[in-house]
């Protein structure tokens, strides 16, 4: 499916339909490959989502704390707080995805509650109650007493387009659309990239992972600024798909 959109921006996901079709070839998929994979992601997710926003535990420090329960000298409660909040909201994802459970403000609380429990506990599943600013950016979210209104509005264009749109496309714009809102007082990018995935599962991809490293971050920001400011989105369509796209052939080359 080649997405024509504005301002003379082609996002193309014949690629990805491809490898989609190749991997859906491939299943069921190999009990134990599907295992490791899952084990892998779960570390790789909950490191480079949480390095967005700052965490700065490393990939091993993190895979030392979730699956060897450590506590790593010298970093902050938080950010192991951090790591085990995000690999359990993983862990609920799946658990909406395998059971078929629409999207809806509830799971979306949900979510939130798990990435900021014992955190921010007072705040935790609450959309905000004041207005915010986002750091570095020319965009300011609406006003807290329309976010409520706006999120129910979310919910109602997801359930309406989720089977129009090609599900990359739904994915990202959903991720963005949330941010746009930023409708938590913490946490937002967190609980969109789980959102996203969350999607993205519900369709049969593999989660996609934005990374933290080599240009990716500040790409990945440049471009939700882009389309929170310019209004134009598909250069943050194209990143997603490109995320999507490598998760694709990490899944093949690993159950083939």
């Amino acid at each position: 499916m080649i997405y024509k959109a504005r301002r003379g921006w082609v996002v193309n996901f014949e690629k990805i339909d491809k490898l989609k079709i190749e991997l859906d070839s491939l299943r069921p998929l190999p009990a134990a490959a599907v295992r490791n994979l899952e084990d892998i992601y779960r570390v790789e997710w909950t490191y480079h989502s949480n390095a967005i926003e700052g965490n700065t535990l490393t990939l091993l420090e993190t895979k030392l704390v979730l699956e060897d329960g450590l506590a790593i000298g010298g970093k902050k409660l938080r950010e192991h707080f951090e790591v085990i909040n995000h690999a359990e909201a993983i862990h609920y994802v799946k658990d909406i995805v395998h059971r078929n459970i629409e999207l809806s403000e509830y799971v979306v609380k949900s979510i939130h509650q798990l990435v900021l429990r014992n955190i921010d506990d007072e705040n935790t599943g609450r959309y905000r109650m004041m207005n915010v600013g986002i750091s570095g950016s020319q965009h300011t979210p609406p006003n807290f007493a329309v976010v409520p209104e706006k999120m129910e509005k979310l919910i109602q264009w997801y359930q309406q387009t989720k089977n129009i749109l090609h599900p990359v496309e739904l994915a990202a714009q959903l991720h963005f659309q949330f941010v746009y809102i930023h409708p938590f007082t913490d946490g937002n990018g967190r609980t969109a990239r789980l959102l996203m995935n969350l999607v993205l599962m519900g369709f049969g991809f593999p989660p996609a992972i934005v990374k933290a490293e080599n240009g990716i971050r500040l790409k990945y920001y440049e471009t939700l600024e882009e389309a929170s400011v310019k209004d134009n989105l598909n250069p943050f369509i194209n990143l997603i798909a490109e995320c999507v796209e490598d998760s694709l052939q990490r899944y093949i080359s690993v159950v083939k």
